[in-house]
Formats: structure tokens, C-alpha cells, sequence
């Protein structure tokens, strides 16, 4: 991933991969069944589709001059929302995640911190066996890699703010241990006394606690990185990248949706970006 600095501030930029993409051929085959129009499709198999459908060649047609001609002279987008595309984006920002709600035409699966916050915990809980303890929590916090900013002035504020709610979470809560620690493993907090690079590897490899975030999730900052798969039709694309793509978009998900363009297919982009249109191929 990519290291910039915005602000004098240095940002990792995320890793965008497409999965899958459905074709442009459900949505000529949607657009020829509403003008019953098969047979002035310049593609074979759409011309034959009612009578001898070719399922895998549809689905791999790389052009349709009728979708052109109605996403770009008639502006009659809603044929192609049969057409979707499903990416998998790594190291994006929960910041960006709160904007990529907004675009509410998408399927989104995003990295939970209700079940992935164990690490955070277990070093919290080793590190009260450290002389240096918050130094302790530190080092393995940023071992995590687990922000997007990566200033290491700045990570050092933001951990601390970190360390310092956990532990008056501590302070106030009589069942802190029990509540981030699963029972199982609750027995290594003895046995590894003054040692907590031990007792942290203890708690790493034993059993991770169910729903372990819910107590704790007020620790995290729009800084967390999370990783997410998203599935949009290219209807909705196109509004993405229009508004995101664009001088007045957050810089962070400006970068993103530079990213998954990069990773769009062409025969896509022709019929939701003006850059990509046919007359200037």
C-alpha cells in the first residue's frame, strides 16, 4: 500500500482488488426485453438469447452499443443497474467507512470490531506485567498496523488516548478481566507474572473471547483501519465515483474510489465516466 502525506501527516492508502463482475450482458439482455429488440444487437449471442441462450457468452461480451446509446443519449440508467461489481478494499479508514454508508444502493461487509479487538485487549492486559507499561502497549499496538495514519508522532497520541480509557475502564470495573479475557486464558494472568512479552503470546494463542468488542469499542478512532468487501451495481458505481471522485470529496475516500477505478473495468467505465465514452475510444 501506498504511503502519502496530506496535512504533513503520512497516510497508508488502501489495496483495492476486484472479485467478480457480472458482465454487461444481463443488462443488453434487460434493455433488448423491454424494446423486444433482439435482433439489432450487434453481439451473437444476444441476438440469439431467447431462442439458443449462451449463458457464458453473455456474460463476456465486452461492448453493447444499445447501453451506450442509453446511458449516454437517453440517460436511462436503470438498465444498468443488472450490471455489478464486487471489490475487496484493504486498509481503508472507519472514517471512510462512516461516507461509504451514505451511498446506500450497496452490499457491504466490513471488519467487525465487535470480534477482532482481542489484540488490542491482550496487550493492554500483558502490559501491567511490564516495567514500562504504556511503552509495552505501544510497541505491540503498532505492530498491529492497524491505522491508516502512520506518522509515528501522531500514532503515539493516539495510542496513548487509547491506553490512558482503557485504563480507567480498569480503575472502574471490577470485571475488566473477565469481560476482555476468555475465561480459559484468564489462568496465564498468573502464571506469567513479570512477564509480559510471555503472557502476551499466551493470550495471542489461547481462546479469543466471543463479542469481546462490545465493551470496548468507545476506544476506537476514526483513524482504525478496516478492510471490507462492497458490491455495487454500476448505476450506483457511477454515483460513487461521480461525487468521490471529485476536488470536493474527503481526500481519504477520494483516494479509494481513485483506487477502485483503477480496478473497474473498461467496457464498466464507458458507461458511467465521460472520459471512457465510445466516440473518444
Amino acid at each position: 500500500m501506498e504511503i502519502t502525506q496530506m496535512y504533513h501527516i503520512n497516510y497508508k492508502k488502501p489495496k483495492v482488488t476486484l472479485l467478480q463482475e457480472s458482465g454487461l450482458g444481463v443488462a443488453e439482455i434487460a434493455a433488448r426485453t423491454c424494446y423486444d429488440s433482439f435482433e439489432n444487437s450487434e453481439n451473437q449471442c444476444i441476438k440469439n438469447a431467447m431462442d439458443d441462450l449462451d449463458v457464458n457468452a453473455v456474460n463476456n461480451i465486452d461492448d453493447s452499443g444499445l447501453l451506450s446509446s442509453l446511458a449516454w443519449v437517453h440517460h436511462h440508467h436503470s438498465i444498468i443497474e443488472h450490471a455489478t461489481l464486487s471489490f475487496l478494499i484493504q486498509g481503508t479508514s472507519r472514517g471512510v467507512l462512516q461516507e461509504h454508508a451514505r451511498h446506500r444502493i450497496q452490499a457491504i461487509s466490513v471488519r467487525s470490531t465487535r470480534y477482532t479487538m482481542s489484540g488490542v485487549l491482550n496487550a493492554f492486559v500483558a502490559s501491567f506485567e511490564a516495567d514500562d507499561s504504556f511503552g509495552f502497549f505501544l510497541e505491540k499496538v503498532l505492530d498491529f498496523d492497524m491505522f491508516v495514519i502512520t506518522d509515528k508522532e501522531y500514532l503515539t497520541i493516539e495510542v496513548r488516548a487509547i491506553y490512558d480509557k482503557l485504563m480507567l475502564q480498569y480503575k472502574r470495573d471490577d470485571e475488566f478481566l473477565k469481560n476482555s479475557i476468555a475465561k480459559s486464558s484468564l489462568v496465564s494472568i498468573d502464571e506469567y507474572k513479570s512477564d509480559a512479552q510471555g503472557l502476551f503470546e499466551a493470550l495471542q494463542s489461547g481462546k479469543k473471547k466471543r463479542n469481546v468488542g462490545d465493551g470496548f469499542k468507545h476506544v476506537v478512532s476514526d483513524n482504525w483501519k478496516v478492510d471490507m468487501v462492497v458490491t455495487f451495481n454500476i448505476r450506483s458505481l457511477k454515483n460513487y465515483f461521480d461525487l468521490r471522485d471529485s476536488g470536493a470529496a474527503w481526500f481519504q475516500i477520494k483516494w479509494l474510489a481513485q483506487e477502485m477505478k483503477k480496478v473497474t473495468p473498461r467496457k464498466y467505465l464507458r458507461l458511467i465516466d465521460k472520459k471512457y465514452r465510445r466516440d473518444k475510444d
